[in-house]
């Protein structure tokens, strides 16, 4: 799922980004020795970050259904993962650096999820959208400047990208055999119903009255 989501960002970065140009994408940490290694113009797009999107959970169970729609199995709903990018861009001059993170900015705002087409196997097995998000305040646990720090490295205009992909990894619990419409009842299967008393005889009903 992972990988999927690299290269689906990679495709989408490359088509209405780049563009042909002789920037290149990767995906190396960005550190101090990586930016002293660096000769030509890059962006880079570091995976810093994996964490469950507790927003996105669902309760319960689905069912599983055969090519005659017949409930075979259970399972759990699909679970969201957060991947969190460090997006940025790295060139001789602080202004085509922000040209860069300018257009990529403005890719990542035309989209509210990855575009379908673009989704590995994994995920368009899914069914579900694959939502982005991009510059959104850091969750308070975590701060820019805390990840370049870590990294080894000076702190540099970025974009903090965020996908939220669907994962179906879950157990499968095989189902029952549908219930069959209507109730077969045995009749000796059943209790006799109670014996109702007998009349008394004439003779008795009169000496009663008298």
């Amino acid at each position: 799922m992972i990988h999927e989501v690299d290269e689906a960002l990679r495709a989408l970065i490359r088509a209405e980004v780049l563009d042909g140009t002789e920037v290149e994408l990767v995906l190396d940490a960005p550190t101090r020795e990586w930016a002293a290694r660096r000769n030509a113009p890059t962006v880079n797009l570091y995976l810093y970050d994996i964490r469950e999107d507790l927003q996105r959970r669902s309760r319960g169970r689905q069912n599983v259904y055969d090519e005659q729609g017949t409930v075979v199995a259970r399972t759990l709903p699909p679970r969201y993962f957060k991947l969190s990018y460090l997006v940025s861009a790295w060139t001789q001059r602080p202004e085509d650096e922000h040209r860069l993170l300018s257009g990529l900015l403005g890719c990542f705002l035309r989209h509210t999820a990855l575009p379908a087409a673009g989704l590995g196997p994994a995920l368009a097995a899914t069914g579900l959208p694959v939502p982005l998000g991009i510059a959104l305040p850091p969750p308070e646990d975590r701060a820019f400047a805390d990840v370049w720090s870590a990294l080894g490295g000076e702190l540099k205009p970025s974009l903090d990208l965020v996908v939220s992909a669907p994962t179906a990894l879950a157990p499968v619990y095989p189902a029952g055999p549908p219930v069959e419409d209507g109730l077969d009842l045995r009749s000796s299967e059943l209790p006799p119903p109670p014996a109702e008393p007998s009349p008394p005889p004439p003779a008795a009903r009169r000496r009663n009255r008298g």
